[in-house]
């Protein structure tokens, strides 16, 4: 978890900060998730203490509810709260040492300017705004304090990004490989593939042998009683006799008594059936009660219409028969998956290598080469967008496995590429020169991760936050 801390900044900060300006102003009610907290120091920015109580004023401001920390708290739910903390002070920390601001006028005009707030006419109302405060539940001073905050790292962000402008080479680079035509040669793999009718009945035993633990299947012995009020008190209707009795049942369930004593007790006829197994009987209520088999192994069923009680005996673990034709299907296809796995994984080592050529790609395509000429990043009508964008990612004559969003799997070699540049005065250097900008934006975060990641060090104080975790176990 100290790593984990240590290294909150990889990839997660500029998210932290977009999530932070592009939270609405949108406040519910909630109880505390403390009633209090200490001034124990709970993590450490270099000089810069976090308090428990400051953790704890996070964590009832985040609007996590009790019971869903409690249920997540094995699964890391207060590192991460913690970790959004550190993450925010230190943002906080940044926007003091740069000695960021901003203006009452600024906080006033963002007020205004929000639409919530507006009349009819567009004008600030007075009225909505405090009605706003009342529903919500929260103070003018706490809600203009969290614009004030948003907007300062608003203006964190311009100050780390602001006025980036892309030269013309960027943007056409950007532009082409956006809108340039890709042509591609295309083998559907599935004509290579070993066909299914050609495994021979010998590879298929001998992938189950070396294979027997992927096919073993789960047998189970039941017992059932189908209770009802005839059997079980001799009336036609459910009475409160017989649910006086049911009760009983139960209770006998409780104290682990057995299906057979059970019976005996009320005269019930006990229905056993033999290593069940679902696919060799779909009965709905066995297949109910196999499904509980890891679970439960007696338990009372109401089925509306009468009770259910049943009993698991014996797990089995055992290899079909090759006789059972849907086993042997089973087992064929499994092969059939492998053998293609096997293939691509074999292709793809060559391509990495660089040892699959232009030959090698003609003798494994024969007849079955195929030609297309992919429009642009976001041709999707033939490959998965995840495809396309490997493809245009790719040099002349280069190969690559891709697929289609049936998950056929293709080998594709591009043939040619086809770029324009962009002119400079049409309305598409305007939108590309702002997807550039972008690009550069998101490439200055990245390195402002790092560099924010070695100028701070983060401590972590283990007993204080172990202490907080037993609150809510």
């Amino acid at each position: 978890m100290l790593d984990k801390l240590r290294n909150f900044s990889k990839g997660k900060l500029a998210g932290v900060l977009v999530a932070i300006i592009i939270i609405p102003f949108v406040f519910w009610g909630m109880g505390s998730v403390f009633s209090g907290g200490n001034t124990n120091s709970i993590a450490k920015i270099n000089n810069y203490n976090l308090s428990a109580q400051d953790f704890a004023d996070f964590v009832n401001n985040s609007k996590i509810s009790t019971e869903v920390i409690k249920e997540n708290i094995d699964n890391n739910v207060l590192e991460e709260l913690l970790t959004q903390l550190v993450s925010t002070t230190l943002i906080d920390i940044e926007i003091n040492e740069l000695k960021i601001l901003i203006s009452d006028e600024a906080i006033a005009n963002r007020l205004k300017n929000q639409k919530n707030f507006q009349d009819e006419n567009n004008n600030f109302s007075r009225i909505k705004y405090e009605k706003f405060l009342l529903e919500n539940n929260i103070s003018s001073v706490e809600f203009e304090k969290n614009i004030r905050n948003n907007e300062l790292k608003k203006n964190l962000f311009s100050y780390i990004g602001g006025g980036i402008k892309s030269p013309y080479f960027l943007v056409n680079k950007t532009y082409k490989d956006e809108l340039k035509e890709v042509e591609v040669d295309y083998i559907d793999l599935i004509s290579i593939y070993t066909k299914k009718n050609e495994i021979k009945i010998d590879d298929i035993k001998k992938h189950i042998n070396e294979n027997k633990e992927k096919f073993l299947i789960e047998k189970i012995d039941i017992s059932l009683i189908k209770i009802n009020p005839n059997n079980l008190t001799g009336e036609t209707e459910f009475t409160e006799n017989f649910f006086s009795k049911i009760d009983e049942i139960e209770d006998l369930i409780i104290n682990n008594n057995k299906i057979n004593e059970i019976a005996k007790k009320y005269n019930l006829k006990v229905e056993t059936i033999k290593e069940y197994y679902p696919k060799e009987n779909k009965d709905d209520l066995l297949i109910e009660i196999y499904k509980k088999r890891n679970s439960s192994t007696l338990e009372l069923l109401d089925k509306n219409d009468f009770f259910v009680l049943y009993e698991i005996n014996n797990f089995k673990k055992l290899l079909p028969s090759l006789e059972n034709k849907e086993f042997l299907e089973i087992a064929k296809n499994d092969l059939y998956e492998i053998k293609k796995y096997e293939l691509h994984s074999e292709l793809m080592k060559k391509i990495q290598k660089k040892e699959f050529e232009n030959k090698d790609f003609s003798k494994l395509g024969k007849d079955e080469i195929k030609n297309l000429k992919i429009k642009n990043v976001n041709d999707t009508d033939k490959f998965t967008f995840d495809s396309v964008s490997l493809i245009y990612s790719l040099n002349l004559n280069n190969f690559s496995l891709v697929s289609d969003k049936n998950n056929n799997v293709y080998l594709v070699k591009i043939k040619n590429i086809y770029e324009n540049n962009l002119d400079k005065n049409s309305e598409d250097n305007k939108i590309f020169a702002n997807k550039t900008n972008k690009k550069l934006r998101d490439n200055l975060y990245n390195s402002y991760d790092f560099l924010l990641n070695e100028k701070y060090k983060i401590e972590v104080n283990q007993k204080t936050l172990d202490r907080m975790k037993n609150y809510f176990k």
